[in-house]
Order: structure tokens, then C-alpha cells, then sequence
């Protein structure tokens, strides 16, 4: 059992071992929506819930398996945990939110093959973290991806409103951005005490 303190795990995952800009996770939605904080800030908030949901059911899947003796579905049972949640958010924001949904067109059911996710769940389970912890865990985790996503649109945004070089227009300044935010959050590493 591990016995670390809940805001310490909190604060790891959010700075310390982001998932996006320490662990390297979840690039695609990271990279590919937030060009906009519009579309940035929801699909921050969809992936965290998400992630809160698999976190809850990994947990529980875990006690079931380890129970059984049967730890090698572990896997498939996390995917299928995680494609089912992705189909939730999906139904909701189509039906109560079409432009939102139209607005983060593919990227929504990408979800379901966010590494972030399936990481998040992994690791909980690798960890031996409690009920409690592993709740503390997907949301810092969760918090972290939108903190991250955040960054990067409100960056992208600005650099709009620039004049940049056509060299480095596009797909180039988004990853120059998304690597010195990593840079940045590098100087977190001493917080995660590894």
C-alpha cells in the first residue's frame, strides 16, 4: 500500500509529472485543440471527467481481477472502461451542445485512444493507491491536462496576433511552444521527490 499525502499526490500530477508536459501523454488533443481557448478549456474538462470516471472503474476493476486471479484482462478491461466513458461525454455534448461538439469534431472520440488516460489508470493501479488517492490522482492528473491545454492556447492565441515568420507558421511554433512548456514544467521535477 503506498501511503503518500493526498495534496502531495495532487500537486505531483499536476506539475511535477504532468501527464502532457513531463510524461508526454495526450499530445494529440494537447496539440491538435488547442489552437483556441474555446475549444481548449472543454476539452480539458471532458478529458478530466473522463479520466475521473476510468480512475473510479480502475479501482474497482482492479479489486475484481486481482480477486479472480484473472490480472491480465487488466488492460482490455481499462480500454473498454475508457471507450465507454468517451461515449458518454460524446452523447452528452452532442445533445446539449452541438456547436461544441461540431467544434472539436475528431479529437472527441479521441479520447478513447488518449494514452493519458489509459496511463492514468495503469499507473493507479501500479502505484497501489487507495480509493481516496486514486480520486486525488485523476484529478490532478485532469488538472494538470488543462492547465497544460490551457497554456498552450492562450500562447497559440497571442502568437496570432503576431508576425511570425512563414517558416515557423503552423504545426512548427506549435511545437516549439508545446516543447519550451515542457522545458518550463521541467523545473517542477524536484517537487515529485524522484
Amino acid at each position: 500500500m503506498n501511503y503518500e499525502s493526498l495534496s502531495f499526490i495532487f500537486l505531483n500530477a499536476v506539475l511535477a509529472n504532468n501527464f502532457v508536459l513531463a510524461l508526454f501523454l495526450g499530445l494529440c488533443p494537447f496539440l491538435g485543440v488547442s489552437g483556441k481557448l474555446n475549444t481548449a478549456v472543454p476539452m480539458g474538462l471532458a478529458t478530466m471527467f473522463v479520466m475521473l470516471v476510468s480512475s473510479v472503474c480502475a479501482y474497482g476493476i482492479n479489486i475484481v481481477l486481482v480477486g479472480l486471479d484473472i490480472e491480465f484482462l487488466r488492460l482490455i478491461a481499462y480500454i473498454v472502461v475508457i471507450a465507454s466513458a468517451v461515449q458518454l461525454v460524446e452523447m452528452t455534448l452532442k445533445k446539449f451542445s452541438p456547436g461544441l461538439f461540431r467544434a472539436l469534431g475528431i479529437f472527441l472520440p479521441l479520447i478513447t485512444t488518449n494514452c493519458a488516460i489509459l496511463g492514468l489508470a495503469l499507473f493507479q493501479t501500479f502505484k497501489e493507491y487507495d480509493f481516496l488517492q486514486s480520486l486525488v490522482y485523476a484529478l490532478g492528473a485532469g488538472t494538470g491536462f488543462i492547465l497544460a491545454i490551457m497554456l498552450m492556447a492562450g500562447m497559440r492565441e497571442k502568437l496570432e496576433l503576431s508576425n511570425l515568420p512563414s517558416v515557423t507558421q503552423g504545426a512548427a511554433v506549435s511545437l516549439m511552444l508545446g516543447g519550451l512548456l515542457s522545458l518550463s514544467f521541467m523545473g517542477f521535477a524536484g517537487l515529485g521527490g524522484q
